[in-house]
């Protein structure tokens, strides 16, 4: 069995494992990494051989971390690293090209309707009915996006909102509040299959499906980096967020917005971001934190958009695509019967 593991901003790592009676026979590790002494990788292998099959990634990475003599040195990956290549060994993983990639690019659309079309693409992948999808968003209308598990009381000032006719919806996944305007985000997200992070904790698998995100940015002259759990960030604060979640049948759904432009004004009357939340990024409000794309890059926004694009077909190949008439039927009765629904907006008051 064999399985690959890109550590973000670091070097691939693979593992080849034989296994006999459920327990790890032959495990031996390579890839581009940096190991000193030489004699160190040995010990990597012979500290997992005799270990079971379904050891998770925190006992792999006992057993490697207990057999390397402290002194060695690793550079470009970790023991956490090997552990998650050998754990994308036995569960059968796959990777990015493993995939024939779509892209979908559409003219804008209602919040609610991206909230739909959300859960419809990912179940579709995980139902085999759709191929991994790279979905950029279009806004029609400027929104508040809260989390699943979010209070709407807490996190937005409704009289602000209906003052500046923002929509209040609420997404599949957890996370925080986004506040977005027709041009000012830029929004996509990937629906792919679970064995595509398989092996990975949902940290890992964060920081590994944004790696291409942060490459492209750096071409493009940003100093960037992902602050775990879920943020890329730059110099200047945060530039964008990051949520998951995993559909029961099979796939992941991981999307991701990055602020553009911003109107720091509505911005802070729309949102409500406390203290406590604020207490841990060492800055002193919501406006801060965000420093756009815009006016990192000099670039048009859809100069920037061109440019991811770009960037993950040159990796992982991309293949024109569209929402299907059968989809959009979907998201329209999700809609109706799920996310305009007060029940579902309040479902945490």
């Amino acid at each position: 069995m064999h399985g690959e593991y890109k550590v973000p901003d670091g070097k691939l790592v693979s593992a080849d494992v034989e296994v006999v009676d459920q327990r790890l026979s032959r495990v031996r590790i390579s890839g581009d990494f940096f190991l000193e002494p030489d004699e160190a990788l040995e010990d990597i292998n012979r500290s997992l051989r005799g270990a079971s099959v379904n050891a998770d990634t925190e006992t792999l990475t006992g057993l490697v971390r207990q057999g390397l003599d402290p002194e060695a040195r690793l550079v470009g990956f970790t023991v956490e690293s090997v552990a998650v290549a050998v754990r994308r060994a036995v569960t059968g993983s796959t990777g990015w090209l493993d995939h024939e990639w779509r892209l979908v690019r559409e003219p804008a659309r209602s919040p609610l309707m991206h909230m739909a079309l959300d859960q419809v693409l990912a179940e579709e992948v995980a139902a085999g009915a759709r191929s991994p999808t790279l979905r950029f968003w279009e806004w029609a209308a400027p929104s508040v996006i809260i989390g699943s598990f979010q209070s709407v009381r807490n996190e937005v000032d409704m009289p602000s909102a209906e003052r500046y006719g923002v929509e209040v919806v609420r997404r599949i996944t957890g996370g925080g509040a986004m506040f977005v305007e027709p041009g000012n985000t830029v929004t996509y997200s990937l629906y792919a299959p679970s064995s595509l992070v398989a092996g990975m904790s949902f940290a890992a698998s964060y920081a590994f499906l944004d790696d291409w995100v942060l490459q492209v940015l750096r071409e493009l002259g940003l100093n960037v980096w992902y602050q775990p759990l879920n943020d890329i960030t730059s110099d200047g604060g945060k530039i964008g967020g990051a949520a998951q979640k995993r559909v029961a049948a099979g796939a992941v759904l991981h999307h991701v917005t990055m602020s553009y432009d911003v109107d720091a004004e509505k911005l802070g009357q729309v949102l409500r971001v406390g203290g406590v939340k604020l207490s841990d990024k060492g800055v002193g409000s919501v406006v801060k934190r965000v420093d756009p794309l815009r006016r990192q890059t000099g670039l048009e926004r859809q100069v920037v958009i061109d440019r991811l694009v770009g960037g993950f077909g040159a990796r992982h190949g991309l293949v024109e695509d569209r929402v299907t008439d059968e989809e959009q039927r979907r998201a329209e009765e999700l809609i109706s019967e799920k996310f305009a629904t007060e029940e579902w907006l309040h479902r945490v008051p």
